[in-house]
């Protein structure tokens, strides 16, 4: 096995690709292999600086760290969705291409097999298996969901580049089979219409907070309203409360209840 290198790792994935036939998949994989080399080229970054790897309905693009991942960065949020928009205005609606994508940066080593190896490619993996990103595309009226890294959000994408808009980004955490992984995705959280988080508000790290554990402080319900009753007439289920009363508690009051005024 080679010794780990740093790379940037991108990962396109097709939705539903498996709905189709033979000639349908064949189809989208061109689409697919033209898209990544679009995107790449227009980037600046050419076949010696990168290595593919097939994976049917997807493709992993290892790329050397010496390429500028900014340039990559605006190829995907600009080329992509053009090429893709030309394709599908072409196409019949069997053949239609959309795709998820994630860009991440980390260490990869090759094997005896040519096989990749690495914790940072794992993580890139299921970030592009998530649930989350593959709703995201769902919801979508577009045909493209990108999801970036940590190390590319804080190495990129929070330091607003030309046509890297970083308000664009919102944080997330998807569940993997090794713990939770953060990262950034480009466009609205599923099921989050104003929310940068899944489900909460975001914490200092602007990623969301842990609920509070039932039982603990945060499940407590809040305070009722509290009334005072000097000064007014009350009645309280058929009866008549008048003149000043403070300090009253406990006990369950039931019908109608009248504050002030005529009773």
């Amino acid at each position: 096995m080679t010794d780990p290198v740093s790379r940037t790792i991108l990962l396109l994935d097709i939705e539903k690709y498996s709905d189709r036939d033979d000639v349908e998949q064949a189809y989208l994989r061109r689409m697919l292999y033209g898209i990544s080399d679009s995107a790449l080229e227009s980037a600046g970054i050419d076949e010696t600086l990168r290595l593919r790897a097939d994976r049917g309905d997807s493709v992993m693009e290892l790329i050397d760290a010496n390429a500028s991942v900014t340039a990559l960065l605006r190829a995907l949020l600009t080329e992509v969705p053009v090429q893709l928009r030309a394709v599908n205005r072409m196409a019949s609606s069997s053949a239609q291409i959309r795709l998820r994508a994630v860009l991440a940066t980390g260490y990869v080593a090759v094997d005896a097999l040519d096989g990749w190896v690495g914790s940072d490619l794992n993580h890139a993996c299921r970030l592009l298996d998530a649930e989350l990103l593959r709703a995201a595309l769902r919801e979508r009226a577009n045909d493209f969901a990108l999801c970036v890294s940590e190390g590319v959000h804080a190495g990129i994408v929070r330091h607003g580049h030309p046509g890297i808009p970083a308000e664009d980004f919102h944080p997330i955490t998807v569940t993997s089979k090794n713990g939770p992984l953060r990262a950034w995705l480009h466009g609205p959280v599923p099921g989050q219409a104003g929310d940068a988080g899944r489900g909460a508000a975001p914490g200092r790290d602007g990623h969301p907070e842990t609920a509070p554990a039932p039982g603990g402080s945060g499940d407590r319900p809040a305070p009722g309203p509290a009334f005072d009753f000097r000064g007014a007439d009350v009645r309280i289920d058929g009866g008549f409360v008048g003149g000043s009363h403070h300090g009253i508690s406990g006990g369950t009051f039931n019908g109608d209840v009248r504050i002030g005024g005529d009773t």
